[in-house]
């Protein structure tokens, strides 16, 4: 298949100030820089950055009169299987969510011993630079004289996990496999490094990026929280990443001019902020940070005050990519119920999501819903006796419909709807966040990537299907939900679902000039699914002029309030944009 290629923009970025000095690059200029200080340094490291890296070359141009390392006060590996193994529990994917803080990886009594150690050089006036430094180095020096973080995005992090460079805090496991570490980071350590983060990103000195190994570099505090702002007042995309997948198609590949090396591409994570990075422009320099930081700190203003109080800190709406052109069919799958995932996983919503169709072959197909009078029993011993079985495959077609897919299709999957997409489709996945909870029923008999089998939540998937989502059920409220809502003589604009069991609706627009928006208070998300490029704007010049090619997600922040979406050029050619945003009735 070929397909022709856009201008899809793999290095977003927000424009933060015109001055390269604004942004040092190089280990050498940062040490230049911090040479001069004095007092207690406090490097406080994200779960993952290389401590290692970092001490090799700051230790000689700050000199250090006395070194305190914050992984002398951790708990032992075996002393944190003992305090989180109820929560962690056995399941090669799945934890419950708990409310752990990063204190609670230190022993308190070696965590005061540091302290003691910082407290008596202090008084003794022995030692006038003190370098204390890792995860949790601030719990040791609250009060520090020069406050560094070093940062890192999680996709790197897990690129460190998948090359066995790195493993969990505290944890001597970097031999583990990247599901086990992926797994432990993201219910343990990224959770309880992001709360403590979000206390320090008003009052860091220093933001160190240390994304790329070896080429670090750094920004001060106000320039960040400068760069952040900034991209809270403006509409502005995030770092996709793309990787590889067991039913991955091409289609990316080609339209996006993606690097070769990978067989296929199965995924692009467009718009998850907390995975995807941030790229803040200081004149030719970009610096790397995680969007999460963003989101700890400017919630309201990104989310809006309505939205941050339902989910707090937390950015609830996903829009990634699934592609299996010229691929497979995606695992036959179920998201959890609200109730059960709050009893069994801690978590306050779930993982409600539709399937637009951005492109389909003539024989692309979307499995939903359960197919009319299903024998249940006999449908949960073909699902088990496929699991063991290899000489029989779970018949799918006796239990699953299976619907034509076309271009701007859109299909509408509330949590407990069985679902996979079918070979030969590029799905814009638009989705609720908590995205690790998908419960795979069957996987047609393949393994991942890796030569192992994917795991499969059987009783987990046999308690949230929805039985009485049948046939007609299906096609009456899940697929093609399209209403008009509104339109003038260069726009229509129509209501496209989700669900009225989903929190999140969606908004199609198809436009030849200018279309108005408004936030009114809550974040938008937006894809431009038709066209190949349109340009964002605002009626009171409040932020540049923004374009977006074919393909690109973007954010537009809750302050932002009033904007327009054009065409770049003039056409007679009606453009598209898809908009998510969470419905008023959630609080």
């Amino acid at each position: 298949m070929t397909f022709l290629s856009s201008s899809y923009d793999r290095f977003p970025h927000v424009r933060v100030t015109a001055n390269n000095d604004d942004c040092l690059a190089g280990w050498e200029s940062i040490g230049e820089a911090l040479r001069l200080s004095s007092g207690v340094t406090v490097l406080e490291l994200y779960p993952g950055c290389s401590a290692e890296e970092i001490e090799l070359h700051l230790v000689p141009a700050l000199e250090p009169d006395l070194i305190l390392r914050s992984q002398d006060a951790l708990l032992t590996a075996a002393e944190l299987e003992e305090k989180f193994g109820h929560t962690l529990g056995n399941d090669p994917v799945f934890a419950v969510m708990h409310p752990w803080e990063l204190k609670d990886f230190f022993c308190s009594s070696r965590l005061a011993h540091l302290q003691s150690q910082l407290q008596d050089a202090q008084v003794a006036k022995s030692k006038d630079r003190v370098l204390v430094i890792g995860t949790g180095a601030s719990l040791i020096a609250p009060q520090a004289d020069c406050l560094i973080y070093a940062d890192l995005a999680r996709w790197e992090i897990q690129k460190r996990y998948r090359a066995h460079q790195v493993g969990n805090l505290g944890a001597d496991n970097a031999q583990a496999s990247p599901a086990a570490l992926y797994k432990r980071a993201f219910f343990f350590d990224w959770r309880a490094a992001d709360r403590l983060k979000a206390h320090l990103l008003p009052r860091l000195d220093y933001l160190l990026d240390t994304n790329t190994a070896y080429q670090p570099k750094m920004i001060s505090g106000t320039h960040l929280r400068l760069g952040l702002r900034t991209a809270s007042q403006q509409p502005f995309r995030v770092v996709p990443f793309f990787d590889p997948g067991p039913w991955g198609g091409q289609w990316m590949k080609e339209k996006f001019q993606l690097p070769e090396g990978p067989p296929n591409y199965a995924w692009c994570f467009d718009c998850v902020p907390e995975e995807n990075s941030l790229l803040l422009a200081f004149g030719d320099n970009l610096v790397e940070v995680p969007a999460m930081d963003l989101v700890l700190f400017c919630p309201v203003e990104l989310l809006g005050d309505r939205i941050y109080r339902a989910f707090g800190a937390e950015f609830p709406i996903r829009f990634d990519y699934l592609d299996t052109m010229g691929g497979g069919n995606l695992s036959l799958q179920v998201h959890p119920l609200r109730d059960y995932i709050r009893k069994n996983f801690g978590m306050d919503y779930t993982q409600d999501e539709s399937y637009y169709m951005l492109d389909a072959a003539d024989d692309g197909v979307v499995y939903l819903g359960l197919k009319e009078n299903v024998d249940r029993q006999q449908m949960e011993r073909d699902l088990r006796r496929a699991q063991w079985d290899a000489d029989a495959p779970f018949p799918v077609e006796n239990y699953v419909n299976v619907w034509p897919a076309k271009r701007h299709d859109h299909f509408l999957i509330p949590a407990g709807t069985i679902h996979c997409s079918g070979r030969n489709g590029v799905v814009l996945e638009i989705s609720a966040t908590p995205y690790i909870f998908t419960f795979k029923l069957w996987d047609w008999g393949r393994l991942g990537l890796d030569g192992s089998p994917r795991p499969i939540h059987l009783d987990h998937g046999l308690a949230n299907i929805q039985w009485d989502r049948t046939t007609a059920w299906v096609r009456k409220h899940l697929i093609n939900q399209i209403t008009p809502v509104s339109h003038a003589t260069e726009w229509r604009e129509e209501c496209t679902g989700l669900h009225a069991l989903e929190f999140i609706e969606t908004r199609r627009h198809w436009f030849t000039g200018v279309v108005p928006h408004h936030t009114a208070g809550t974040v938008n998300v937006l894809n431009l699914v038709e066209g190949d490029a349109a340009i964002v704007e605002s009626p009171t010049s409040s932020f540049s002029p923004f374009i977006v090619h074919y393909g690109e997600t973007f954010i537009v922040p809750a302050q932002v309030g009033a904007y327009t979406v054009r065409p770049v050029m003039p056409t007679d050619k009606p453009l598209a944009t898809i908009k998510a945003f969470v419905r008023e009735a959630v609080e």
